[in-house]
């Protein structure tokens, strides 16, 4: 089993699940990608589609590669169902490539938006950032706190694949707001390394979120939200 990024839009990840010759892909949000890619395996076989959220950078590819692969299926939660052959909700299943993919409801991002849970992985679209979450645009900072928290609960070996890449933003955030934190500082400089080399910095782990996450950090409520707030001005 392989997980590989593909980058896309202007920091968005398409990530391939690949079991032998099968292939899961989440959140397509542009569809060339995913279609050179499987030009250029040939004997790939495309099993599915899985959809975190109805965001355009995360959906934006769906149509153009069923039509050229009509018989995939699509999952996604309700908020998608216009691209989505297949809804699912918080606390299902889906078997796909001898896996059971264990579905989460993580709102605040956007109120229907979902993760998937598979083996030691995570997959969770804009809900959760190395060192970050996503941006609030519900309004509902309690549900996002709550899916933040909920996250902190998984195990600590979980790998966190996000679907942008905002780690460096992030860290620098998360060391002005706790400058005298190693694991911080030593996790930008590598970050920062592999930026310079235009590598992908994902996945995080739970583990290291915990030590270097300002929002899994967070004490109360009030205070994630002010660090949400004090994050959207932040560059």
């Amino acid at each position: 089993m392989t997980v590989t990024a593909l980058k896309a839009l202007s920091d968005n990840y398409i990530w391939l699940y690949q079991k032998d010759n099968d292939l899961v892909v989440v959140d397509p949000g542009e569809a060339q990608p995913v279609l050179d890619y499987l030009a250029h395996h040939e004997g790939v076989h495309l099993s599915a589609i899985l959809l975190t959220h109805n965001h355009a950078d995360h959906t934006g590819g769906v149509r153009e590669i069923v039509a050229e692969y009509p018989d995939t299926a699509v999952y996604g939660p309700e908020e998608c169902r216009t691209y989505a052959t297949n809804i699912v909700h918080e606390g299902e299943t889906i078997d796909l490539l001898d896996s059971s993919w264990e579905i989460m409801s993580v709102p605040g991002h956007t109120n229907g938006h979902i993760a998937y849970l598979v083996d030691d992985k995570v997959f969770c679209g804009d809900a959760l950032f190395m060192a970050g979450c996503g941006r609030v645009f519900t309004g509902d900072y309690q549900a996002q706190f709550e899916t933040v928290n909920k996250f902190g609960q998984l195990a600590d070996n979980t790998k966190v694949y996000a679907a942008h890449e905002y780690s460096d933003t992030n860290l620098r955030f998360a060391k002005e707001m706790d400058p005298s934190n190693s694991a911080v500082k030593e996790i930008l400089k590598k970050v920062q390394q592999q930026r310079e080399n235009n590598e992908v910095t994902l996945p995080s782990t739970i583990e290291i979120e915990k030590e270097i996450n300002p929002f899994i950090r967070a004490n109360d409520f009030d205070e994630f939200v002010q660090l949400r707030n004090k994050r959207d001005g932040f560059n």
